[in-house]
């Protein structure tokens, strides 16, 4: 009881009703509280803890690399091997040209350098998101933020970037938007905060065509998608179209703090002229979260995580989709929105998952649907488990 009234007194908040859960230790699929409360962790950090918690390869190497060395100097000026090796990787595994990684701090950061990256490669100067998006909250990054349903969270902090507009995913009409003034399109492959809303692929196509034609940049933003999350490493591979540009973080850390931008190299090298330093960052690609990542897609990769995730999701659906109070569900490998139609329902839900040992939560722009998107690790006899308690929660409501 201390801790948690010395958290409200002295950590920052972000609402007037934080969750209020006190962590203890964290292992797999589960979280405990100091009583000894076990919790399923269906949000993995907002898909961060892909690898599960406290994934001893991860562990491993964080501590090797910390016994090594930690911040050596700013970002980009020693050669580090944890950075090296992990770009490398990362270049293997994406598709087409995009052989080159730089490394952030943060998913927000990610989106800030790539549309700074956008402008400055092709000399323009507007910049179009998606309604609906979210891309961090920075102030470049809310100002990507899809009107109309994300100008609860502009409007009090306004003048934000000029020259900003945004376009419905998934409509072909739309995309005569893009012209030859435009900088860059960023546009999430699934759009998770808007409640899992998947593309058309024809659409995406289609997009593709239409940045290629006017000569704008297209962006994905791979932040919740990437690293295995849809039953692809990315979700771009998934619909087969390759962007000019990827935004990674979440679980691109590792379950550490890193995000990362990756290109063609000739496009990342308009940092390193007119001017120089086009983007820096003390922490970027800080020597341990590198560590870590790496070693967590090293174990996505050998262990055939990736592979499995798409029938573990379908383990989900088939279940839960027999149940009375569950409308829809949309989803993709293990990112699910399960559909109650009503917010009354959602807030009901949450009150009764806290007291059932399930941790769940809603989306920013979808208050009517909860979240399932566990560590890719967790098991079918989880699965199974964590199904007979969702079912008996929504019995209650």
């Amino acid at each position: 009881m201390i801790l948690r009234k010395q958290f409200l007194e002295h950590v920052g908040q972000t609402s007037p009703s934080p969750m209020m859960i006190e962590v203890e230790r964290a292992e797999g699929t589960f979280f405990y509280t100091p009583e000894g409360k076990r919790y399923f962790d269906l949000v993995a950090g907002v898909s961060v803890s892909n690898v599960g918690h406290a994934n001893p390869d991860v562990i491993r190497a964080v501590q090797e690399q910390a016994a090594d060395y930690m911040h050596v100097m700013v970002y980009g000026e020693m050669v580090e091997r944890p950075q090296v090796e992990y770009a490398r990787l990362i270049a293997e595994l994406l598709p087409g040209q995009l052989d080159c990684v730089y490394f952030v701090n943060s998913g927000a950061e990610a989106v800030e350098v790539a549309l700074k990256l956008a402008k400055r490669y092709t000399g323009r100067t507007e910049l179009i998101s998606m309604r609906r998006a979210y891309h961090g909250s920075t102030h470049g990054a809310m100002s990507m933020m899809g009107t109309p349903e994300g100008e609860e969270w502009k409007a009090e902090f306004r003048p934000l970037l000029p020259d900003v507009k945004s376009i419905r995913f998934n409509s072909f009409d739309d995309l005569n938007d893009i012209t030859e003034r435009t900088a860059g399109v960023l546009c999430e492959v699934i759009q998770g905060e808007a409640g899992v809303r998947l593309p058309d692929p024809a659409w995406l196509r289609a997009l593709r065509a239409r940045c290629t034609e006017v000569g704008a940049l297209l962006i994905f933003d791979e932040i919740q998608t990437g690293m295995g999350r849809t039953g692809a490493m990315f979700a771009s591979t998934k619909y087969d179209i390759t962007p000019d540009v990827v935004c990674l973080a979440k679980a691109f850390g590792g379950g550490m703090p890193l995000g990362g931008v990756a290109a063609n190299r000739q496009i990342l090298n308009s940092f390193t002229h007119n001017p120089c330093l086009g983007h820096i960052t003390t922490f970027g690609g800080h020597p341990v979260c590198c560590a870590a990542g790496l070693a967590a897609l090293k174990y996505l990769i050998d262990n055939n995580i990736v592979e499995n995730v798409e029938h573990k999701g379908a383990i989900f659906e088939e279940r839960l989709s027999k149940h009375p109070r569950i409308l829809e569900i949309r989803r993709s490998g293990l990112l699910l929105a399960l559909e109650l139609g009503k917010a009354e329902y959602l807030y009901r839900l949450m009150e009764i998952f806290k007291e059932e040992g399930i941790m769940s939560d809603w989306f920013l722009y979808c208050d009517t649907a909860f979240r399932i998107s566990p560590p890719l690790t967790i098991t079918e006899a989880e699965i199974e488990e964590c199904c007979t308690i969702i079912e008996r929660s929504l019995d209650r409501l």
